[in-house]
């Protein structure tokens, strides 16, 4: 232990920030798989609870890897990733394995599966804080700056699209508040919005025009959309019994659990997650996990201050603002503020690939706390990204 101590470094604040949510995690997700033990496993409740603290504890090891790492490494080494990215996600596209009625992951022996575009997004985030601190001299030219920056970002988004609507909404979002604080041309980026809602429209049109068998994955959009807007509790089950949950949890909650709700709500261990937290930590437990993001997103933006504009600082924006952004879309489902997504809660919800590569962002985000105490790590940063 004293080993371990010693060799931990970065933001001791986000450590203990995720040693407090993986502490929530493991205990929403052994209360919220009871129905799935019984079956699945035989009423072995246990066998869940194990696998994700298995998961958990790998994905810290990973954290405690990344953070290691000196962070201007991970320019050249995401670079590469990039081209290995692109290709794994039209090979998800053609033989990937359903989840959720969708093709998102990839097989793996002892059946697991990957999904690859948590590593499609993590991999885009580092290319764009790469070229944003590259072209920061020619960044309001549209042919050197903003068409090398654009260009990985329709492609990877257009690969997530068909399989992750949200993923690749959340994604295009995320690189367009990179560009607005990499001081991209304004117009270039209204513009861009500006066909996202053309895009959009169109899209929506005919979605609504086709015929329900020749819909597939267009038509769990669309239903999803239809039920949001008509609020009538028949077309949301999901997020009525959610909103059973989060009103019998009240102020204090049942206590660690005594859910009745994860009895009824489909994927209470990973999409609807946050409303067993409510429910049975109530919503003081529940105020205590929006904090606990917000206090990770102000540690990065501190972070971030203390190194404007270069590769570090778009490298800690980009994952802080993503995977907030992530939590904070996942309770908004939760309390019928937004349509379901199906996202995660990142670093709760039950998971593989998502909490390894959330546990990877993170480790990232402490390997620049890391450097940045020493003023001769920031200025050959320049060098590294080159």
């Amino acid at each position: 232990m004293t080993f371990i101590l010693k060799n931990i470094k970065g933001d001791r604040v986000i450590w203990i920030v995720v040693i407090l949510l993986s502490i929530f995690s493991l205990l929403a997700v052994y209360s919220s798989t009871g129905t799935l033990a019984y079956k699945y496993q035989g009423g072995n409740t246990e066998y869940y609870m194990l696998k994700h603290f298995m998961i958990l504890v790998f994905g810290l090891f990973l954290m405690y890897l990344a953070h290691l790492v000196k962070y201007t490494y991970y320019s050249r080494i995401f670079q590469v990733a990039l081209f290995i990215a692109v290709p794994l996600l039209i090979l998800t596209l053609l033989i990937g394995i359903n989840l959720n009625e969708a093709k998102r992951a990839l097989p793996l022996p002892f059946n697991l599966s990957f999904q690859t575009s948590d590593l499609a997004k993590l991999t885009l985030i580092m290319y764009l804080a790469r070229l944003l601190t590259k072209k920061q001299e020619q960044i309001k030219s549209f042919r050197e700056s903003f068409v090398p920056i654009m260009l990985p970002i329709l492609i990877i988004c257009m690969l997530i699209l068909p399989s992750n609507f949200s993923t690749a909404a959340m994604l295009f979002v995320t690189s367009l508040v990179m560009m607005f604080i990499g001081r991209v041309n304004m117009k270039y980026i209204l513009s861009l919005i500006g066909i996202g809602i053309v895009a959009v429209t169109i899209f929506v049109l005919i979605l609504y025009n086709l015929p329900g068998e020749e819909q597939g994955r267009l038509w769990t959009w669309k239903s999803r959309i239809e039920n949001f807007v008509s609020g009538s509790e028949g077309d949301n089950y999901q997020v009525e019994q959610s909103k059973i949950a989060i009103a019998s949890g009240g102020l204090f909650g049942k206590m660690p659990g005594n859910s009745t709700q994860r009895n009824f709500l489909p994927h209470p261990y990973s999409d609807f997650i946050f409303a067993i937290i409510v429910e049975e930590y109530g919503l003081i437990g529940a105020s205590f996990v929006v904090l606990l993001y917000l206090i990770l997103f102000f540690r990065a933006v501190k972070i971030i201050t203390k190194i404007p504009r270069n590769f570090g600082a778009f490298l800690t924006f980009g994952v802080s603002f993503s995977l907030v952004f992530q939590a904070m879309i996942n309770m908004g489902v939760a309390v019928n503020l937004l349509p379901v997504t199906g996202q995660p809660l990142p670093l709760i919800s039950m998971g593989g690939t998502s909490i390894w590569f959330t546990s990877i962002s993170l480790g990232i985000i402490l390997s620049v706390s890391k450097e940045i105490s020493n003023p001769e790590n920031l200025k050959q940063e320049q060098y590294a990204t080159a």
